[in-house]
């Protein structure tokens, strides 16, 4: 087994640092047993690389059996909610979509399909994909006080494949919630219903008696509406892939009318809105990075009725919290994700003999940092977890892979 750890070797006095601005960042990672030098002594300082505007590749849908098709069947539209709406409204009716393995599998078929259809934007080398969940889960780590994660990680024809691993244990936690957990749960989906529209003309029409005004449909949680963008962080071409709420309007095939739709509690005085505050932070990175323009928050309260609704700008949201103690900085977030993604590339790679299902674990822990695992073989076929798969990668997009590299060589002689 193979193991590089990422530490921070950008101070040379080796006390502790016991005093720190509150809300200050995680020192995360510089170096790993081969010493990186990167342009920044620290990755957590200086201007931001430079981040472009997502531009969609692909749309596609999940049915009511959670079945995958390259349609608009499930795309949904925005109105305003109604006053007061109750979020527990049909919670007994709820089809919910039981946990599973966080498989990137649909986000590489629509890649697939993108390129099959020839994307102009898909004509520069693509260097990472993953879910939008992940990306922003590395994005936010230096602000990330309580949660760890793991990633799966495979380099193939020198671009990243990310995923999240989960546990057994983390599974049967995430489908055995406390009843109060799955309820609170629910009241996002809910409003997400109170929200949207199955047309464009914004009129929801109760289809079961004792429905309340404005409520758009029980919820199934099998339904998605996913749009799959390519951006580029710093020297990284990245393809995301993610579920979009809903569209203000129409859709344009842009990200311009994009909505995004949550929830919280009400803020009540101050511990709230540092509370509102702090979470914003993921709010914002979710949306920057699908490029959705907009995010509609309805305050609850905890029996779960809708108080008053406010709409942020995304890109106006960082001003926000700029100069408060608990402020956090976006620009500290793009230069570690592009430290962390530039780690990933360079130990990330084939072996001596040119293998590429090698298997990697990428596992960060708050104010600690990123561990970086190779998988022996017992390690890989947990991932595999008995399917047909190289590494966590289905095994038909492998070949696919290995066909197209197949076919540059061919052409290169």
């Amino acid at each position: 087994m193979s193991k590089r750890i990422l530490e921070d070797d950008t101070d040379s006095d080796p006390r502790p640092r016991t005093k720190q601005r509150r809300r200050s960042p995680t020192p995360l990672p510089l170096a790993a047993q081969t010493h990186l030098t990167y342009p920044s002594p620290d990755p957590t300082s200086g201007p931001a690389p430079a981040f472009q505007q997502p531009t969609p590749l692909i749309s596609f849908s999940y049915t009511p059996a959670h079945e995958l098709e390259f349609t608009d069947s499930a795309l949904r539209y925005f109105l305003p909610p109604p006053r007061r709406a109750q979020l527990a409204h049909a919670y007994d009716r709820w089809v919910r979509r039981p946990e599973e393995r966080a498989r990137v599998d649909s986000l590489l078929r629509a890649l697939s399909t993108a390129r099959a259809r020839a994307h102009p934007a898909l004509t520069s080398a693509v260097g990472a994909v993953a879910w939008r969940g992940v990306i922003t889960r590395i994005l936010t780590a230096p602000y990330e006080e309580r949660d760890g994660w793991d990633l799966n990680v495979m380099c193939v024809r020198g671009v990243l494949y990310l995923e999240e691993h989960r546990s057994e244990a983390i599974l049967r936690e995430k489908n055995d919630m406390v009843p109060r957990q799955l309820l609170q749960t629910y009241f996002g989906y809910a409003f997400e219903s109170y929200c949207t529209s199955a047309t464009p003309d914004g009129v929801n029409v109760p289809q079961r008696p004792g429905d309340p005004p404005g409520w758009g449909g029980d919820v199934n949680t099998n339904v998605q509406w996913c749009s799959v963008v390519r951006t580029k962080l710093g020297d990284t071409r990245l393809v995301i892939g993610g579920e979009v709420d809903c569209v203000r309007g129409k859709y344009t095939g842009k990200t311009d009318t994009f909505v995004e739709l949550k929830t919280s509690m009400s803020i009540r005085g101050e511990q709230d809105e540092v509370r509102f505050e702090k979470k914003l932070l993921k709010f914002y990175m979710q949306s920057f990075l699908l490029g959705v323009p907009e995010i509609v928050v309805g305050f609850r309260t905890p029996a779960g009725e809708v108080k008053t609704t406010q709409t942020f700008k995304t890109v106006e949201i960082p001003r926000l919290v700029r100069g408060k103690a608990h402020a956090w900085d976006p620009t500290v977030c793009l230069r570690w994700g592009d430290t962390f993604l530039r780690f990933l590339q360079t130990h990330c790679r084939a072996g001596e003999d040119g293998q590429e299902d090698m298997v990697w674990r990428a596992v960060f822990r708050p104010k600690v940092g990123v561990e970086l695992v190779l998988l022996d073989k017992a390690g890989v076929d947990d991932v595999v977890g008995g399917e047909d798969r190289v590494g966590f990668l289905p095994r038909w997009f492998w070949q696919e892979v290995e066909g197209q590299a197949g076919e540059a060589k061919e052409v290169e002689s």
